[in-house]
């Protein structure tokens, strides 16, 4: 017996993974090597101590893997979790669980193995940073390209006209704009232009005197004021008047400006970042726009494309999203189910990213689990995408509905295997034998 425990404490030592096995009361029997080696733990304190007393999970109040392995008399594979070693420091595992029975099948304790992925979530971190520019996140190559000119367009202290859709993300180039240039140390002032009716608008921008009008008690600063030194980002800049089209018309050519009430100019130091969602040149063209007014604004111009239009950029946003509202509603959502996924790789997105965020908050509230499923989407996403489902899918076998996921996938990332393995949530080698177990032929 003494030899079998022996011969089977070798075998254990020379698993790469870490192995403990546990009585029922939850206490350690046995501790290999490579359970040392990760935890940091020596093997004779391990031993009779509870799992939980050595491991420090973040599951090990709520959700332990081993005794949820034990309770359903299953296994349990590939769940990813933290655990804190004797240092004190966070390391990431992936465990696997299972029960352990004696000769008659009774169950008289748990085993579980465990890998340090630290390297692997390392890497992964090193290889999304090239997405990541300021606040802003993309892997899309059009998105790419203007990080790659954001800098120079930053330090040239020039006129910037941003172009997109709602939603797009202009407010977050505008303070990306502004945090690299060298007015970084001063405001940037934020005026939306469509929100306010044209006689407010005036005042907000340019303050006005004691007496200028009704109620005007004493003087007040406008945000030209305000943003001395640093920039104004004027968002909707489509929605503005005629008339207060001359007035910031004189601030771009002249630099000055006056307080309503006032016969003083004011020199201006500001920048100007405009944004619009329209089509300025058809203004122009349609008398709507002063055509000169145009032209100072579009010295530099930066066009965002649609959602719809890079939706390699859903999955990672996806995970930003999900890791904010985790941090803003205290909840710990570890992704999405296939099939929302699915549903969101294939939906338009008319509102683009504002919306996408809208989506995840709303399945926030919705999922209690670690999962987002299809009944935590708004029903508006759901019924929508069922019917063109069911016209797509009638009359088609399991294989061939998952041959079409598999090749949309594939198209949606130009035919890249790892990109495509990411997107559908496995590893390269299983994707390369669905490929050509479906008979999947890349064009």
């Amino acid at each position: 017996m003494n030899k079998d425990k022996e011969h089977n404490e070798i075998i254990l030592d020379s698993i790469a993974d870490g192995v403990f096995t546990v009585d029922c009361d939850w206490r350690i029997t046995s501790f290999n090597k490579s359970a040392e080696e990760i935890t940091g733990v020596p093997k004779k304190e391990a031993l009779g101590s509870t799992c939980r007393d050595v491991f420090h999970s973040n599951i090990c109040d709520s959700q332990c893997v081993l005794k949820q392995s034990i309770k359903e008399n299953r296994p349990i594979r590939n769940k990813s979790i933290y655990i804190v070693n004797a240092k004190g420091e966070q390391v990431p595992i992936t465990i696997s669980a299972a029960p352990l029975k004696d000769e008659n099948g009774k169950i008289i304790g748990g085993v579980e193995s465990f890998r340090d992925v630290s390297e692997i979530v390392e890497l992964r971190k090193e290889l999304e940073k090239k997405y990541y520019f300021q606040d802003i996140i993309s892997k899309s190559a059009a998105i790419q390209k203007i990080f790659s000119i954001l800098p120079d367009i930053a330090v040239s202290d020039s006129t910037v006209l941003i172009r997109g859709e709602s939603g797009t993300g202009k407010e977050l180039f505008a303070q990306a704009i502004h945090n690299l240039s060298n007015r970084a140390t001063k405001p940037l002032i934020t005026v939306n232009s469509g929100a306010l009716p044209d006689t407010l608008l005036e005042s907000e921008l340019f303050g006005y005197k004691a007496g200028a009008f009704t109620d005007a008690k004493k003087d007040k600063p406008g945000r030209f004021a305000l943003a001395d030194g640093g920039t104004i980002f004027l968002d909707e800049i489509g929605d503005v008047s005629p008339a207060l089209q001359v007035r910031l018309l004189r601030v771009l050519q002249e630099k000055i400006y006056e307080p309503l009430g006032s016969t003083e100019s004011i020199k201006s130091d500001v920048r100007i970042i405009a944004a619009t969602n329209k089509n300025l040149e058809e203004m122009v063209e349609k008398g709507g726009f002063r055509e000169d007014l145009y032209y100072r604004l579009n010295v530099v111009s930066i066009t965002l494309p649609p959602l719809r239009e890079r939706k390699e950029d859903i999955p990672l946003l996806i995970n930003h999203f999900i890791d904010r509202f985790n941090k803003l509603k205290n909840k710990n959502i570890e992704g999405i189910s296939d099939e929302v996924l699915t549903v969101l790789m294939n939906y338009d997105f008319p509102g683009n990213i504002r919306e996408l965020e809208n989506i995840i908050e709303y399945s926030f509230i919705l999922c209690h689990g670690k999962t987002i499923h299809i009944n935590h989407l708004p029903e508006q996403l759901t019924s929508k995408f069922r019917k063109v489902s069911q016209q797509i899918t009638a009359g088609m076998t399991l294989a061939e509905i998952q041959k079409r996921a598999i090749e949309q996938a594939l198209i949606r990332n130009n035919w890249k295997k790892m990109a495509t393995a990411r997107e559908l949530n496995v590893d390269k080698g299983t994707l390369r034998r669905m490929i050509q177990r479906l008979g999947i032929e890349e064009p």
